[in-house]
């Protein structure tokens, strides 16, 4: 069970790099023009890259506290973040009628929910 944790984790790690990244250093005229970014029309810069930065620092949360055995529960606590991020995500998407894209963020939920079950419960890491 722990590879199949560390397994999700990664994942969900590298889909939050690539959403931090791309939140945090394209243009927002640039986002917005994309297919999945319309919503960044109807915010400002500062807050598309202040969730940019959320997604890096999870990309990070995800992995680095148990590779680091730096307060490793952070790992948890991180998905489960993750989990309220997917949530409004989900809402965002769902009021401009982009159902894919729900769809999409409802899978990355599910994965966060699975980390963090596992790292509370299944296979926390211990000390």
């Amino acid at each position: 069970m722990n590879i199949s944790i560390w397994i999700a984790t990664g994942l969900l790690a590298v889909v939050a790099l690539g959403g931090g990244i791309s939140k945090t250093f394209i243009p927002q005229t640039k986002l917005a023009a994309q297919r999945g970014g319309e919503w960044a029309r109807a915010v400002s810069p500062g807050f598309i890259k202040a969730i940019g930065i959320a997604e890096l620092l999870a990309a990070a949360g995800l992995i680095l506290p148990a590779v680091l055995d730096i307060a490793p529960i952070m790992v948890a606590v991180t998905a489960t973040c993750w989990v309220a991020l997917m949530i409004g995500a989900m809402i965002t998407h769902g009021r401009l009628g982009q159902i894919a894209l729900v769809a999409v963020n409802a899978v990355y939920l599910a994965v966060a929910v699975f980390v963090a079950w596992g790292r509370f419960a299944l296979e926390p890491f211990t000390g």
